[in-house]
Order: C-alpha cells, then sequence, then structure tokens
C-alpha cells in the first residue's frame, strides 16, 4: 500500500496532515518543498526517512520559510539537495537515520483474546512487521482478561492486549495488585454489539428486559459500562433489574446457545458469530451508543517499558503500522483471510468479513451497511480513559476521590503515542482532550464533576 496514503487517512478530531507529517496539508507541503517531493515519495519507511532527513537539512540550512520557498521554487527541491549534497553528507545522514537502535529484548511473548479488537497485533505477525524490527514474536491465545492480566504482571507476557479498563484499575490497584501498567497504543474503535437471544425478537424495548441476565467479558470493560448506560438511558437499573454475567468472550455463544443469556455485549466477532449460528440478533451496535470509542489497548507494565524502551519503541511501530493498514478499507478483506485461521482468530472467514467489512446479516432478516462498525485508530485520547473512569465511580467501582483527569493521563500517554505515530508518518491529533458525545448526551473532559453528577440512575453504595 502507498504509505501517502496513511497520511491522508485521518480522524474526526484531526486536520488533514501531509506525508512528511510536519505541514497541516500537502498544499503546504508543496508550497515549501516543491511539487517534485509528493506523497508517493514516501512510499516504504526508508523513503519516509529519506524526506524527512531532506526536509531537517532543508530547515537548518534555510531557517526563514519564505525565502527557502522563494529557492525551491526557482531551482526545485531535487536541484538544491543535489546542490547540498556537493557539500554536506547527506547520503550518510540518511543512512545513520536508518540504523536502528540496539533492542534490550528480541524475542517477545505477547497474550491476547481471540477478538478482532486485536487485529493489529495479530496482522503485525501476520504481515511481518515483527521481523522489519528484529522482532521475534509468539503470539498466546488466552480465553479470558484475568488470566491475562496475571500473566502480564507476573512477567509471563511482555505485553498484552488489553480491556481499555485494565490498564486504569491494575493503575490503581483495583481487582488487582496495584501495577502500574501504560499504554500508548490503541488497537480499535467501535467493533462492539449488543446481541439478544433470537427468543426475544419480538422484545425489542429495552424497557421490557427487567428480569434479563447479560453477558460481558469483563465487569470493568467499555462492553459492560456501554451496556449500563444503553440500560439506564431506557429506565432500566443495571445493578437491580437485569442480572450482568462475565464470561470469556469464546464462552459467550455457547451460553447464549444454552439459554443462560438473554443477552451479550461482546467484542467482535462473536456478536455476529451468534447471528451466524443463528442464536442471535443485533439489537445496537457500539458505535450508535458512543461513535469512535475505543475498546481495547496494547499495555505493558512500568518494569517492561523501563528496562526495554528500544524493544518497547520497536514493539509500538509494528502495530502502529499493522493498525494503519487494517483502518484503510480497501485492506479488510485481506485482513479477514489473514486473521481466520486458527493460530490467530479461528473464525468462519464469512463472520470476520462482515464484522470488518461491515456488511452483515442483523439476524432479522436484514443485510445491514455499516463501514464505521469497526475501525483501527491507533491513538489514544485521554478524554475517553477519563469517560471511563467516571463511569467506573458511577457505578461505585472505583473510589469516589480518584482524580480521574491524572489517572488517565498517566496511563494513556498520550503524548508519548503522538510522538512516536508522528516519527511514522501517521497521524497524530494534536489534541487528546476532546468532547465525546454517548447516546446524544456530551461529556466535555473539562467538566467531569457536573457530569458525573447528571445520571438519574447510579449507584448509591
Amino acid at each position: 500500500m502507498n504509505t501517502g496514503d496513511l497520511f491522508n487517512s485521518n480522524d474526526a478530531h484531526s486536520p488533514p496532515r501531509c506525508s512528511c507529517g510536519g505541514h497541516a496539508s500537502m498544499q503546504e507541503h508543496r508550497d515549501e518543498l516543491g511539487a517534485a517531493t509528493q506523497a508517493q515519495d514516501y512510499q516504504g519507511e526508508a523513503q519516509h526517512i529519506d524526506r524527512c532527513v531532506e526536509i531537517a537539512v532543508l530547515r537548518t540550512l534555510f531557517p526563514e520559510p519564505t525565502a527557502r520557498r522563494k529557492l525551491l521554487s526557482a531551482v526545485g527541491a531535487g536541484t538544491l539537495l543535489a546542490a547540498i549534497g556537493q557539500f554536506f553528507p547527506l547520503k550518510a545522514a540518511q543512512a545513520i537515520a536508518k540504523d536502528p537502535l540496539p533492542l534490550e529484548k528480541s524475542k517477545l511473548t505477547l497474550g491476547f483474546v481471540p477478538i478482532t479488537c486485536t487485529v493489529p497485533m495479530l496482522l503485525a505477525e501476520a504481515r511481518g512487521e515483527y521481523a522489519k524490527e528484529r522482532l521475534s514474536v509468539s503470539l498466546v491465545r488466552t480465553p479470558g482478561w484475568p488470566l491475562v492480566r496475571d500473566n502480564l504482571v507476573n512477567g509471563n507476557y511482555d505485553a498484552s492486549h488489553l480491556v481499555l479498563a485494565m490498564p486504569l484499575t491494575m493503575t490503581l490497584g483495583i481487582g488487582s495488585s496495584k501495577v502500574k501498567t501504560y499504554t500508548s497504543i490503541v488497537q480499535n474503535i467501535n467493533g462492539d454489539a449488543l446481541a439478544m437471544h433470537i427468543k426475544h425478537k419480538d422484545k425489542r424495548d429495552p424497557k421490557s428486559w427487567k428480569g434479563f441476565r447479560f453477558g460481558i467479558p469483563h465487569a470493568h470493560s467499555v462492553h459492560a459500562m456501554l451496556l449500563r448506560y444503553y440500560l439506564a438511558e431506557h429506565g432500566i437499573d443495571p445493578d437491580k433489574d437485569v442480572e450482568l454475567r462475565v464470561y470469556p468472550p469464546p464462552d459467550s455463544v455457547a451460553n447464549m446457545a444454552a439459554g443462560n443469556l438473554d443477552g451479550m455485549f461482546f467484542a467482535e466477532p462473536w456478536n455476529q458469530r451468534a447471528v451466524y449460528e443463528g442464536v442471535a440478533y443485533l439489537q445496537t451496535l457500539s458505535a450508535d451508543i458512543f461513535p469512535g470509542h475505543p475498546c481495547c489497548v496494547l499495555s505493558v507494565t512500568e518494569k517492561f517499558i523501563t528496562e526495554n524502551p528500544n524493544t518497547y519503541g520497536a514493539m509500538f511501530r509494528a502495530v502502529a503500522r499493522a493498525g494503519a493498514y487494517a483502518d484503510v478499507y480497501d485492506n479488510r478483506s485481506e485482513v479477514a483471510e489473514l486473521l481466520a485461521p486458527k493460530e490467530y482468530l479461528n473464525q468462519p472467514l464469512t463472520v470476520l468479513k462482515q464484522v470488518l467489512l461491515g456488511r452483515f446479516a442483523d439476524g432479522l432478516g436484514n443485510i445491514v451497511e455499516r463501514k464505521d462498525r469497526i475501525g483501527f485508530k491507533s491513538f489514544p485520547y485521554e478524554s475517553t480513559g477519563i469517560w471511563l473512569l467516571t463511569q467506573l465511580k458511577r457505578w461505585n467501582m472505583v473510589p469516589k476521590d480518584v482524580d480521574v483527569s491524572a489517572v488517565a493521563k498517566d496511563v494513556f500517554r498520550a503524548t508519548d503515542a503522538r510522538k512516536r505515530l508522528k516519527e511514522l508518518g501517521l497521524n497524530a491529533p494534536g489534541n487528546s482532550m476532546v468532547k465525546h458525545r454517548i447516546m446524544g448526551k456530551e461529556f466535555d473532559p473539562a467538566k467531569v464533576e457536573a457530569y458525573q453528577s447528571s445520571f438519574a440512575i447510579r449507584s448509591t453504595g
């Protein structure tokens, strides 16, 4: 894929950027560097590094922008760079920039739960991105989140795919021993759904669901918080009117089929798999509750990142490139084919394509077209971590005196992610604190207290 495509693949929170990442647009890029330096000149990592070095040299030698633009316009970027190369070791500088830092650890063990949220870290292996970074990676399929967490804490896993809440709660010491855990890369956005047992296809109104049993993957996860939010907005108290049961994602469909669940809110492909098996219909997508929400993240402990900074950087680059590839819609069929086999997601190709391509059966006889069903944006907005912590507070799952903004900022490390993504030429929004809209209600991360006190249904414990 043309690397230039990635630089024009922006999310709703960021303006378009140029190929070098240093200008607001390709037009601004051309105004400064000349039309000869175009997006296609950045195809591949080596060319991207060459162009970035050239830009740095030009800006150093000709720091005044107007004069630099006039000079480039008069002689052209290629001619000017060739002249500079006569007295400045430009080629040597480019070679040095490509020289990789030594890895503290080249063999890594990464844990994952088999859901589509983990596409970037799996795709990085399937497409050879880890190998490009001189990493040998063992991907260990793990059935549920407590086991993933324990293996990460005790060092059996160097890094792991986690639900968004876990780095936050692990850092706070909630549900486990207190271990500082960080994430600087989001695995996916959207990608979850509420599936209801097919026997309830005539009970689409949530107000009729009192007494129902719902499956969730983790008590603190985004899935659980979105389900609670959805129920409460329809007048159902999730602590009093229904029962929430935690199941490992691979067990969700079997429990639905056995009649143990009336509904389930999981990451894909399990909701679509339940439809595929004829036991469920899709009530709503998570994208319809909280558009663009993050779901899962790639996380490491403070110990790992402190002891292995170069290795961490290499892993980040591999996963970020894979995520950017998967986020391009035209690549999704290939991604499904690569990750359907048993060593990865172990799912029917039909199910994966329905999820990744957003053209799917809803279990009610309809074929739905939703390209926004899942995405693979990497940037960790601190504001989404703050929102999640407000919901954990709402349901009395974290102490009331927790400074949600400080915890989110520490765990998400958005500034670090911004720097690393820009180095790769990938989209890196300038602001990690943005407003969100959940079921039509605005969340402003600057007004946390007012937001937390605004809910009619919340835990009184």
